[in-house]
């Protein structure tokens, strides 16, 4: 029962780092995220409001009250993590890994997570 929780707290705290730094690069770097999504043909009006939308995810995911609005969090990152892989590998900038990388702390963040509710 501790180990799950050990599991979960560090893949969730990691995945919280990665969309962190991605937030912080929506909301600090904007002109690079804007050519980036230019580059992969989406609308750049998104930038903001998808940063702020991680956020209230990550807000979501950490809230033990929140467990409906919790499921659509990981649903929502999960899909987004999928496409996110994708748009990345489709441009060969390299970036696809650290997509997959967010994927996969989901997974293990999602499991665990049921695990010590259980």
């Amino acid at each position: 029962m501790k180990k799950n929780k050990i599991v979960y707290y560090v893949a969730t705290g990691l995945l919280t780092v990665l969309i962190l730094f991605s937030a912080g690069m929506y909301f600090f770097n904007y002109d690079e995220v804007v050519q980036m999504f230019t580059s992969f043909g989406y609308p750049t009006y998104i930038v903001y409001p998808y940063a702020v939308i991680k956020l209230v995810g990550l807000f979501a995911i950490w809230n033990p009250n929140f467990k409906i609005i919790k499921e659509w969090a990981y649903a929502g990152f999960f899909f987004a993590f999928i496409l996110a892989f994708f748009a990345h590998f489709m441009i060969h900038d390299g970036e696809h890994l650290t997509a997959l990388l967010a994927l996969l702390l989901l997974i293990v963040s999602y499991i665990f997570n049921k695990k010590t509710q259980a």
